[in-house]
């Protein structure tokens, strides 16, 4: 029989009413002939109370300090969430009349590596659930865990449920693995933005890769990274209606592509210029060597060199790492490391991006871009590109005109 993966995430498992309603769409698979294997994510809000509990009980001092925990008690705990839900659906599938069981990461097993809160895949044996299949017990698996090699819980980390659900698509050979979620698909761009935004039938694994990076909550980049690796089939539906969703495939099974497929932004990002620095090799790695350590996610990069042989560099960062970028630049500094005469911050900017992998094959486009932006007189402060993306750093006061003056000028709205 053919296989097919389901996933449902925390607001689609959110109470019991919720697990029915989703193991209704289960139980219209299986009836369809499918062998299908259901991942679940833990119930709306469940992780984040039991990350609080770890807290809790690690600083018993009332200080609630992050990070102050043994990493493999914490995942002990944390799985647990997942663990609850894959229990509910197995016994609401049951009293549907199907034949079903949970599994828990440990007990397929999917092997993971030893990073405690951000393990990785490494592999997944199938042997006991093809064993299950050949009985005609369909599987309901708990997400975000594996199993180390020393034989600990682990957890995979953000996103980790995706994750779980296309690794085991790719694992089982099946046929697609369905998305579940509170949105029925993937937009042109946020809805909540312009009315005009149309949701996608198709879209290339690219693309849903550039916008998972630049800020659209849709699917995780792990899993789409996945995915594109391991040529796995994705559609993402919704939860709460019957409509159809959209199908995350090869750019082969999309006929022609448009231009530009969406816009995408991220708010809360910041711009920190480092003045007159001096031109000499490596000073770039001098600036962003102490950055990196410091965990600061730089995004944006522009380096421009004086005619007196100075430089100054520009980067961009989310507003969260702002602190942490300052204070390793100013180490740097006071190290000997790199030397400049001011350090300047803006934190009122929002990064928009248009992404589409038909710019491979259309010039103009990022002109258009810049034209649209001219029009509504938004300033540009930054610009970056890529084969199928161009990103600009704006005020972040202008960011939903700047979405919407974009939506229009590439006519996003129509169908291909």
């Amino acid at each position: 029989m053919p296989r097919l993966v389901m996933k449902f995430g925390g607001t689609s498992v959110a109470d019991l009413d919720r697990i029915r309603n989703a193991a209704l769409k289960v139980k219209r698979e299986i009836d369809a002939g499918y062998d299908v294997a259901v991942v679940v994510s833990a119930m709306s809000g469940k992780t984040n109370e039991l990350v609080g509990w770890v807290r809790d009980a690690s600083t018993p001092d009332g200080s609630n300090e992050v990070g102050f925990h043994d990493a493999r008690e914490y995942d002990s705990v944390v799985a647990s969430g997942e663990q609850v839900t894959a229990g509910l659906m197995a016994l609401t599938l049951q009293q549907m009349g199907i034949d079903a069981r949970s599994w828990l990461g440990w007990q397929v097993p999917v092997n993971t590596s030893s990073s405690h809160g951000a393990a990785r895949i490494t592999g997944i044996d199938t042997e006991n659930l093809d064993a299950k299949f050949a009985e005609g017990t369909h599987a309901v698996i708990a997400g975000f865990q594996g199993l180390s090699p020393e034989g600990r819980i682990t957890t995979l980390g953000r996103g980790g449920s995706d994750t779980t659900a296309v690794a085991f698509a790719a694992a089982l050979g099946a046929e697609r693995c369905d998305i579940y979620t509170d949105v029925d698909g993937v937009y042109t761009t946020d809805p909540r933005i312009t009315k005009k935004a149309r949701k996608l039938d198709r879209i290339a694994y690219e693309e849903m890769l550039e916008l998972a990076s630049l800020g659209a909550k849709v699917l995780q980049v792990r899993s789409v990274e996945l995915a594109m690796a391991q040529k796995v089939r994705l559609v993402v539906r919704s939860s709460f209606s019957d409509e159809p969703g959209t199908l995350v495939c090869d750019e082969e099974e999309i006929m022609e592509a448009n231009v530009i497929s969406g816009v995408a932004y991220s708010r809360d990002e910041a711009k920190i210029t480092l003045l007159h620095l001096a031109d000499n090799p490596g000073i770039a790695a001098s600036v962003f060597g102490p950055l990196a350590d410091a965990g600061v996610n730089v995004d944006m990069i522009i380096q421009n060199i004086s005619e007196e042989g100075y430089t100054d560099i520009t980067f961009s960062c989310p507003v969260d790492d702002v602190a942490r970028a300052t204070a390793a630049v100013d180490a740097a500094k006071d190290a000997g490391a790199i030397a400049y005469d001011d350090m300047v911050v803006d934190t009122e900017c929002a990064k928009i991006s248009i992404v589409g992998i038909g710019m491979r094959s259309h010039a103009g486009v990022a002109g258009k871009m810049f034209r649209a932006l001219s029009e509504e007189r938004v300033n540009i402060k930054v610009i970056t590109t890529s084969e199928i993306k161009v990103s600009v750093l704006i005020d972040r006061k202008y960011m939903e005109l700047a979405v919407q003056a974009l939506h229009d000028a590439f006519e996003l709205e129509k169908a291909s």
